[in-house]
């Protein structure tokens, strides 16, 4: 079985490219979306989120108080520590589902993480795809599908790595400047390259 990391900026199409590569048949996780199961779900996360932000970090019905977490770790410049309690989880659990794959018999794991090139070229990976497009296109593709305006699409696009600078540690790079069914058939013919 091939470990596929799948990553990209906001607006890149990352997500839409590691759904194509899941019809297709592989093994995908999402780290946002594990990390924030994760963060209800594991015992020993919960804690260590409760012992670092306080109780009040969750609700009584246990789920995530997000306005508290988000004045906590964001605004007050906290995310470093609210990101060292979630990342090993997620590591942890990744590491289960690689398993649970390979017992399944899947030929492809993809994980999708925009922040998969934080600290260089992780360990573990096959093969690393990096999704990008142009600032205009990303931009644009943002406000449609969530509402924002340009500001505050252009400011989170600054906050994330300038993923230009990261090519060298990729091993494909797919260019999503076109329509979902040329970033499908790009998909399609990486999905092909990786499991031959």
């Amino acid at each position: 079985m091939k470990i596929i990391g799948v990553t990209g900026g906001i607006g890149s199409g990352k997500s839409t490219l590691t759904g194509y590569f899941e019809r297709m048949g592989a093994f995908v996780v999402y780290a946002d979306d594990l990390a924030k199961s994760l963060m209800t779900t594991d015992e020993q996360l919960v804690a260590d989120i409760k012992k670092t932000f306080g109780d009040e970090s969750y609700l009584e019905d246990g789920s995530l108080n997000k306005p508290h977490l988000i004045r906590e770790a964001f605004q007050a410049g906290r995310t470093d520590e609210l990101n060292a309690i979630v990342h090993p989880a997620v590591y942890r659990e990744t590491q289960r589902l690689i398993e649970e794959a390979r017992e399944k018999g899947y030929k492809l794991f993809v994980k999708e993480a925009a922040l998969l090139l934080n600290n260089g070229r992780p360990e573990g990976f096959d093969t690393i795809i990096l999704v990008d497009a142009p600032e205009e296109i990303r931009i644009a593709r943002v406000m449609k599908r969530e509402g924002s305006t340009r500001e505050e699409v252009t400011q989170r696009l600054h906050k994330q790595p300038d993923f230009s600078k990261l090519h060298h540690l990729c091993d494909e790079i797919i260019v999503n400047d076109g329509t979902r069914e040329e970033l499908e058939e790009k998909a399609r013919g990486a999905y092909q390259k990786m499991i031959d």
